[in-house]
């Protein structure tokens, strides 16, 4: 199994015919074979694009709503800029598309705060934004993960930083193990789906046989994640789970990277994240180049 992506997933591509959209949609066609049925634009419907590398023809759709309709897509990704993209995903969402994935960095905090309360309201998933996206070794790549690293296999990847999730998964899959699906969540403070919520869909996967978590100073997430694990453990579900924490070196009230990565108030700090996590029984690497020992370390614990 894998979570949230397969090789029958179905994706419109909302900002398709731009430069950002149409490279990744390239890549994603030559990635397995991944089910790009179409894409998004309001001054483009009915139009065709056409893929230089694969020569796959893509019908383009005035709207979220006429793509699913006419493809019986599943799935959506947003390559649309910042100040048009919360809008692109309220589309999506009223389009009741179940997977929304959106890659786009610098939306504005209220505009997300919007989104999240319609979210909220839906039955749509939304990962992101300003994420790496969604990967299902061999089965189906949305976003911008490099899909060569990867290798179909037993461990359940998830992080809040896209340039060490791709850290993870090459580590993984140099120690043969391989990877189930590979999730990032996104680093601003306000997106669709947090920790907690992908560990609990690596737990019930049976596939899924151990865990790397990465997260970044700022926010509580890794606090409430690392709790929910602890929570599980009582209840027998626990899995062997290594991690890491991003910025640790980040003094008290700066942005580190990610707008999200920010320590304020005596909360986000490293030390109390790697605090809560190692209680929760996670293997913390003190690098990221460790991951791959760390979780080793934690599959023999």
């Amino acid at each position: 199994m894998s979570i949230l992506i397969n090789k029958d997933t179905r994706v419109l591509v909302q900002g398709l015919t731009g430069r950002t959209g149409t490279f990744h949609t390239e890549q994603a066609l030559a990635y397995h074979g991944t089910k790009m049925v179409g894409g998004i634009h309001p001054k483009k419907g009915g139009e065709t694009w056409g893929s230089m590398e694969s020569g796959a023809q893509l019908p383009i759709f005035s709207t979220v709503a006429e793509g699913k309709d006419k493809t019986d897509a599943n799935a959506s990704v947003i390559y649309v800029p910042p100040a048009g993209a919360a809008a692109a995903i309220v589309e999506a969402i009223d389009a009741e598309i179940p997977l929304i994935v959106c890659i786009t960095e610098g939306i504005p905090v209220m505009d997300m705060v919007k989104v999240k309360a319609r979210l909220d309201k839906s039955n749509s998933r939304l990962i992101g934004p300003n994420c790496p996206g969604v990967l299902t070794p061999d089965e189906c790549k949305i976003g911008i993960m490099p899909g060569s690293i990867f290798k179909k296999g037993s461990v359940g990847v998830v992080s809040r930083s896209g340039t060490l999730t791709y850290e993870a998964v090459f580590q993984t899959t140099n120690a043969g193990l391989g990877q189930t699906t590979a999730v990032g969540i996104g680093g601003d403070p306000v997106k669709g789906t947090e920790f907690t919520d992908i560990l609990e869909m690596f737990l019930a996967d049976d596939e899924t046989q151990s865990i790397i978590m990465i997260g970044e100073i700022g926010g509580s997430a890794e606090e409430d994640a690392a709790q929910f694990l602890r929570d599980e453990a009582k209840r027998g579900r626990q899995k062997p789970t290594a991690g890491f924490i991003a910025g640790r070196t980040a003094p008290p009230g700066r942005t580190m990277g990610h707008a999200g990565a920010v320590i304020s108030g005596g909360k986000g700090g490293a030390e109390d994240k790697i605090a809560a996590m190692e209680a929760a029984g996670i293997v913390v690497s003190a690098s990221p180049a460790k991951l791959g020992e760390a979780l080793l370390e934690a599959l023999k614990a």
